[in-house]
């Protein structure tokens, strides 16, 4: 079967392995994964990530996720850019996630980043997803 948003289908994993109380899930790798897997275990949101390299096998991400009080710490992530429909924002047009509570992420001219580093960049860019 063939995958159109590889994003997407990273996002579906980790929300459905959060609702199980996992404390792993595992991914197909990709270069657009990895920066957004950056920016979530640098915002807090995931306690990391690391490539696993099994023979014969298309390499994985296993992601290691973070919980508080036994409640997840990612609440809500959804997918915003679709393959169908792109959605691109200014600078002046980012708007705050639950009043500072949640992040944006953006792939930007500068790379894949928070709301929060594209404000202090300047840079505007493809709004990837949203979590809080």
């Amino acid at each position: 079967m063939s995958m159109n948003d590889p994003l997407s289908d990273m996002i579906a994993r980790i929300k459905n392995a959060a609702l199980r109380k996992r404390n792993k899930v595992s991914t197909p790798a990709s270069k657009l994964r990895a920066r957004v897997l950056d920016v979530l275990a640098d915002e807090g949101y995931i306690r990391g990530y690391s490539l696993v390299e099994k023979p014969g096998a298309f390499p994985e991400f296993e992601i290691e996720l973070k919980y508080f009080d036994g409640e997840p710490v990612i609440a809500e992530i959804s997918r915003v850019s679709k393959p169908g429909r792109r959605v691109y924002s200014s600078i002046k047009d980012l708007k705050p996630i639950k009043n500072g509570l949640g992040i944006s992420i953006l792939s930007t001219p500068k790379g894949v980043m928070s709301d929060t580093a594209a404000r202090d960049a300047n840079v505007g860019g493809e709004v990837l997803c949203r979590v809080y």
